[in-house]
């Protein structure tokens, strides 16, 4: 007599299953959009190199952009969104910036966290891709008020990482981060705009990094920690 077959789990069903009982609950109301941002923006801000599952992100209440987008897109998958992702991508003198994306009514919204106020949530109010990104222009910049954003990727649907746990094991994270630096990517700027930008002023600097771990900021290359120009 032929041996019985293991019934199929998915990838979002072992994550229910990892979390305890409290962690259930919790996850329970996280039944919007912006009440996932909200949640992210209660972790803390990682200061360390550390790529975090979904599952570790619930057990120790800290991450990074990347960790927190990819928490993010399966709380959105939970809710029925597909899992996808997509970084920002700066010039050398700053760090990528990954997003959780979301289309509601054919328009895309974003979840993120960041240590810039301005780098984070996005209602889904953007016809396409390209005027989602172009919503970050203004508060992506570094420590030294430069205005880095220069492109994107394009989306990442992390259904592909289902047969590796992407929810539940860490190990997998480096493969999507792999990943996103293989995938095609487009440019948003060109060379005579980047040759005339001006820098942010110091007012926008500070706003935008209220309530930042300052430890967790990335500092230009050739420049030391210090004011924001």
């Amino acid at each position: 007599m032929a041996g019985k077959q293991k019934a199929y789990v998915s990838a979002d069903d072992r994550f229910d299953r990892a979390l305890s009982k409290a962690e259930q609950r919790l996850v329970a109301t996280l039944n919007e959009p912006h009440k996932i941002q909200l949640f992210l923006d209660r972790l803390t801000y990682a200061t360390e190199t550390v790529y975090r599952a979904p599952l570790q992100v619930m057990r120790e209440r800290t991450c990074q952009c990347f960790d927190g987008a990819v928490l993010a897109a399966a709380l959105l998958n939970r809710l029925g969104y597909p899992a996808m992702i997509l970084n920002l991508l700066p010039n050398k003198r700053d760090d990528d910036h990954v997003l959780a994306l979301f289309r509601r009514d054919g328009h895309w919204g974003a979840i993120a966290k960041s240590n810039f106020a301005g780098l984070r949530f996005r209602e889904p109010v953007y016809r396409n891709l390209r005027e989602l990104i172009m919503s970050y222009f203004e508060h992506y910049y570094n420590l030294h008020g430069e205005k880095t954003l220069r492109g994107y990727t394009r989306p990442l649907n992390l259904k592909a990482f289902a047969r590796h746990d992407w929810m539940t094991r860490s190990d997998t994270m480096e493969l999507i981060a792999q990943r996103l630096d293989e995938i095609r990517r487009t440019e948003i700027l060109t060379r005579p705009m980047i040759g005339r930008l001006s820098n942010v002023d110091k007012r926008s600097c500070e706003a935008g990094l209220h309530g930042a771990n300052m430890a967790g900021l990335s500092v230009p290359p050739g420049k030391k920690r210090g004011p924001l120009h």
